[in-house]
Order: C-alpha cells, then sequence, then structure tokens
C-alpha cells in the first residue's frame, strides 16, 4: 500500500489557459535540452523556444504572463503531448509548478507519463475546456478544484465532469502511482521473499 502524500484524490490551484491544439513534446522541452544529466532544472526550459527570442528576451506567452504565475493547474487543448515519448515533457512541467492538467485530450503516451509522475490528466469536452479557460482568463486568482474520487472540476461554484482512464485513476486514487513508496511499503514482506530464494540469499545442500 502506498503512503497517505502519494495519493491524489484533491489537486487544487490556479490555472494557467494554454490555447492550441497538437502542442507536442518538441515544443513542451526542446530537444537539446535532454542531454540534462537529471530532471531536476528542466522546469526552466518548458516552452523554451515559444517563450523565449535567441537574445534571450521574454516572448508574448501565457507562462510568461505576469496574471498567471504561480498557477497549478495547466488548461489545454485536444491531442496535447502529442510527438515523441521523451518522459522530459511532464517532468519539465512538473519542475516548473505544474501539478494537474485539463484538456480535451492528451496522446496516450504522455498521458501515462503524467500518472508516472502523480500528475492529473482530466479529459473535458471542447465546451468544458473552452468554459474553464474563459473563466481563469477572466479572473487569474480563482481555485480551480480537481476532484479524482467525484471525478469532477469545480471552478467558481461551477461543476464539470471529466474523464480519465480507470488505471490511472484508480492509481492516483490509491497512491499507487508512487512504485517507490509501493516498494517502501512493502520492505518486510520483500525482503522475506528474497530469503527464500535460493540465488538470492545463497544455495544450501
Amino acid at each position: 500500500m502506498a503512503t497517505t502524500e502519494s495519493m491524489r484524490v484533491k489537486v487544487e490551484g490556479r490555472g494557467i489557459p494554454l490555447p492550441g491544439d497538437d502542442i507536442d513534446t518538441d515544443q513542451i522541452i526542446p530537444a537539446r535540452y535532454l542531454r540534462e544529466i537529471t530532471f531536476e532544472a528542466l522546469g526552466k526550459y518548458a516552452f523554451f523556444d515559444l517563450r523565449f527570442d535567441e537574445s534571450g528576451k521574454q516572448k508574448p506567452h501565457p507562462l510568461n504572463d505576469a496574471r498567471f504565475h504561480g498557477g497549478a493547474i495547466l488548461i489545454v487543448g485536444r491531442n496535447f503531448g502529442c510527438g515523441s515519448s521523451r518522459e522530459h515533457a511532464p517532468q519539465s512541467l512538473m519542475r516548473m509548478g505544474i501539478r494537474a492538467f485539463i484538456g480535451e485530450s492528451f496522446a496516450e503516451i504522455f498521458s501515462g507519463n503524467c500518472t508516472a509522475l502523480g500528475l492529473p490528466a482530466a479529459r473535458v469536452s471542447h465546451e468544458d475546456a473552452q468554459a474553464i479557460s474563459g473563466m481563469v482568463e477572466a479572473d487569474p486568482h480563482i481555485v480551480v478544484s480537481m476532484d479524482l474520487d467525484a471525478a469532477s472540476i469545480t471552478v467558481s461554484g461551477r461543476r464539470f465532469s471529466f474523464t480519465m482512464p480507470d488505471s490511472d485513476r484508480r492509481s492516483l486514487l490509491t497512491g499507487e502511482w508512487d512504485t517507490t513508496s509501493v516498494l517502501l511499503a512493502n520492505e518486510k514482506g520483500i525482503r522475506a521473499a528474497a530469503a527464500r530464494i535460493p540465488y538470492v540469499n545463497g544455495f544450501h545442500s
């Protein structure tokens, strides 16, 4: 069983509307930054080529917009995270403070990589995505609340339903996405099983 800290029952935060469909992983994290030895510094490279020009000057982009600084829930369009399967894409967004996604649809591998990091990727209808994005755009300080148990999103008292694969939602709710935590919680059982295996515990006649 995973720890309580790993369970994702409710995720709340301010939103960041990111318009556009088919935003691929090369836009999210340009390939030249995949050479980083660890994931720790990837946050500063998220959407780098769309956020900065060649001289390093900021370009107009929602992630550069002071109104949305500190936002934790990214509101996207259709087929977000398509392209290559690089796990650096959700890693970079998580490292810059994103804790959940709301969108019309997500590339399957990107969605799976998000779940493996404990980041819910909630699917909503086109109309609901537009409504949520519009509400956040009108008031960047409102809180977006995602309830995984109820499969709903609440914004300023208005409730929206969402979907995600049952296995992903169950993994997030139980905390089983955090495989390291699951292993540590079952350490005694693992050690006991290892002690019964000859090639682990030594051979005996």
